[in-house]
């Protein structure tokens, strides 16, 4: 049989040097994150994987390119196989915060929930567990906030949307990693099916307080300009979401199946037409998204929205007072219109 000719055999090397190397370390990850072996086991396949992809690499340049290839897809279908194999569970020993599943149901105009988070947080090893069972009249359903809570790099935020009503009540929803006891959320991590998804539905001072007062997280407090409509169809995808997610468990993504694409998805199927942008991913830029779409107040600059949504302060110095969501918005642009608004409705 006649060779192929050098630079057909070049070329196939260069070509298929980086897909070794790219499927290479993203087995060794896919390995380092999921492999639920012992650890002299778990460390020997994982350094007998890296060992083969380094080996099939210098086969490719030493032999025939196909003698390579066929191995290294042999070797990939099988780590596949294993990867495809596992499913995400609701049978786990789950830390406390996401122990539980929010769900809900609609009767009449009133949103039945159950496993409502209110825990009091005096640190992240220290608080008083409470899930509740809560109702809301849907009829006063009156404003939707945006929050960012940042931890790092301003590219990086937690989102959280709150839902305001008539009574002063404030429901928050928060996308989570599902984690287990003793489990740290890890970004690489969340690429590999290190967690669950969780949506939880909290009490305000439970959500936000514990990330300003005991996590010290910086967070921004962002009125979202959306007709009443809209904001009851986007707080019952909320709660469509959430009970899919009992009867289902879903694996966290920190890329498809977040905190940020999620709430995307449920209102791109309420409205439409919204454009993907890359600040769906650094989720720290959302509000300038959400401005650039119309969703913010309106006459004011992002910096200022920005300037006086800042309720880090506001929060610490509110902690435990029964009317903490009244105290952090103080200021923010949209919040005394609407509250003036409702008080000359009664």
């Amino acid at each position: 049989m006649k060779r192929p000719h050098p630079i057909l055999r070049l070329s196939a090397r260069l070509l298929l040097t980086p897909v070794l190397l790219l499927t290479t370390a993203w087995g060794a990850l896919a390995l380092l994150f999921r492999l639920d072996w012992p650890a002299p086991a778990g460390h020997a396949l994982l350094v007998f994987w890296c060992t083969l992809g380094g080996g099939l690499l210098v086969l490719l340049w030493r032999r025939s390119p196909l003698w390579a290839l066929a191995a290294h897809l042999l070797a990939f279908a099988t780590l596949l196989s294993w990867w495809y194999s596992l499913q995400p569970s609701h049978q786990r020993i789950w830390a406390d915060d996401v122990a539980r599943m929010s769900h809900g149901r609609v009767v009449d105009d009133r949103l039945l929930l159950d496993n409502v988070r209110n825990f009091h947080w005096r640190s992240d090893q220290d608080y008083d567990i409470t899930w509740e069972s809560r109702s809301y009249d849907l009829r006063q359903l009156a404003s939707v906030d945006l929050l960012t809570s940042y931890w790092g790099m301003p590219a990086i935020a937690h989102i959280l949307v709150s839902f305001g009503f008539e009574d002063g009540r404030q429901l928050v929803f928060t996308v989570e990693t599902r984690k287990e006891k003793g489990e740290f959320y890890s970004e690489l991590g969340g690429f590999f099916k290190e967690f669950e998804l969780s949506i939880v539905a909290t009490d305000e001072r439970d959500a936000v307080r514990v990330r300003t007062n005991v996590r010290d997280e910086d967070v921004y407090l962002y009125r979202i300009d959306m007709p009443r409509p809209v904001m009851r169809e986007l707080l019952l995808s909320y709660v469509d979401q959430a009970n899919a997610l009992v009867e289902r468990p879903r694996f966290y993504n920190t890329l498809t199946a977040n905190c940020t694409t999620i709430v995307f998805d449920m209102v791109q199927s309420i409205i439409g037409g919204l454009p993907v942008d890359h600040r769906l991913l650094l989720t720290g830029y959302l509000p300038s998204y959400v401005r650039d779409i119309g969703g913010l107040q309106k006459g004011f600059s992002l910096d200022e929205l920005r300037r006086r949504g800042r309720i880090t302060e506001r929060a610490r110095q509110a902690d435990e007072a029964p009317d903490f969501s009244r105290r952090i918005r103080q200021g923010v642009p949209g919040w005394m219109a609407e509250t003036t608004k409702i008080n000359s409705d009664d």
